[in-house]
């Protein structure tokens, strides 16, 4: 009989994108449940993906009663499974996995950081924050960042021990699948007819950022250069994928309505097959304020675009500077116009770029060679657990 493994995210959207095929290739070594909010989703995802849920509801806010009853949930559901591996994903699974898991005496816990929300916050919330992410850290038996400049910040910031964290391979939390994202899948009479489906003009040089359309992604900064850019080049066009958070984090009423109103500024909403948009595009613009190991800056180097990615940590390490795309300070409107009118004008230095990102990706980041480090990992712990 397979020992029990249980995946924690706070929403199923993180199984199915972050964590994409992961755990059905470790459902072949363990008996994986995956565990997360939204029921019917995650029932969804169980039967789309062989595994088996357990449903908890849990919010990305802070919610102190309702987290106590996941807590509670879940203290009984490890009682009574007895797994022998709880590993969480995101702020909020983390320290309700990792206290519930802790109290039931889970042998190992672990925790992936991919990504540190608190960074962008002050005062007695971050304080409140800071807290909670120590104490997760602490429940946890080994903790993962999934880049290793956010390594350096949680030795820098006094949240763990050296000891205790560990990055997986070059970084990311599910690596990229190489094959799926392949620009090659594309002809032109298909990329002519997406542009055409999305009204963009064929001649037009394309702007893309995937992802949520919120503040701390940089999108205020994005909409404003490009509006500037965009009366100087006409024919360069902005689109944009993914969804508005309107309650959490909304961009400015200014972005809004040039995003409303501006004849070269596209939005799509939410799609799960981000690759068409890919294939139409030149250049990704991701002028995010912080990330973990972002994935859609991996899969638009898949997809062979050049990339401006902010000098964070993810973005910086899979991005080298003139090589595969351009790094640019964050929060800085003036440096992000500046480089995407220098790519704009430069056609070869761009087409130099782009030559490169597919190969610095397959090279450092397929996905079944990072599930293959994981589950090293967990044999590896769970060698070390039996010897105890």
């Amino acid at each position: 009989m397979p020992k029990k493994l249980i995946r924690i995210t706070t929403i199923p959207l993180s199984l199915e994108k972050l964590l994409e095929g992961q755990l059905s290739y470790m459902n072949q070594h363990y008996q994986v449940t995956a565990v997360s909010a939204e029921k019917d989703r995650l029932e969804k995802y169980g039967r789309e993906n062989g595994v088996k849920t357990f449903w908890v509801e849990m919010t990305r806010a802070i919610t102190p009663l309702m987290d106590i009853k996941a807590v509670w949930k879940l203290y009984n559901y490890f009682k009574k499974e007895t797994p022998l591996i709880v590993h969480t994903h995101t702020p909020k699974a983390g320290i309700v996995g990792m206290l519930a898991a802790k109290l039931a005496g889970v042998p190992l816990r672990l925790h992936t950081v991919a990504g540190l929300p608190l960074m962008e916050t002050t005062g007695k919330k971050r304080k409140l924050l800071d807290f909670v992410e120590k104490l997760t850290y602490r429940l946890a038996t080994k903790v993962y960042p999934n880049s290793r400049g956010l390594k350096e910040i949680i030795l820098k910031e006094g949240f763990a021990d050296d000891k205790k964290l560990k990055v997986l391979g070059k970084g990311s939390s599910n690596g990229i699948d190489t094959a799926y994202f392949d620009p090659s899948a594309f002809s032109k009479k298909d990329k002519m007819k997406i542009r055409r489906d999305l009204n963009i003009p064929d001649e037009d040089l394309v702007f893309i950022y995937i992802g949520r359309l919120v503040s701390e992604k940089g999108i205020n900064e994005l909409v404003a250069a490009f509006k500037r850019l965009q009366q100087n080049i006409p024919d360069i066009s902005l689109l944009l994928v993914g969804p508005f958070e309107e309650e959490l984090d909304p961009l400015s009423e200014e972005s809004m309505q040039s995003i409303e109103d501006h004849p070269k500024i596209y939005t799509t909403g939410y799609q799960a097959d981000v690759r068409p948009y890919f294939a139409v595009s030149n250049v990704l613009a991701f002028p995010s304020y912080r990330e973990g190991f972002p994935n859609v800056v991996m899969q638009a180097g898949a997809m062979g675009l050049a990339s401006i990615v902010s000098n964070i940590n993810g973005c910086n390490e899979i991005i080298v500077e003139g090589k595969n795309g351009m790094i640019i300070p964050v929060k800085d409107e003036g440096a992000l116009f500046n480089v995407m009118e220098l790519i704009a004008q430069n056609e070869d230095y761009r087409l130099r770029l782009a030559s490169n990102s597919r190969e610095e990706i397959c090279k450092y980041y397929e996905r079944e060679e990072f599930w293959q480090i994981l589950l090293k990992e967990y044999k590896s712990l769970e060698q070390e657990y039996i010897k105890l």
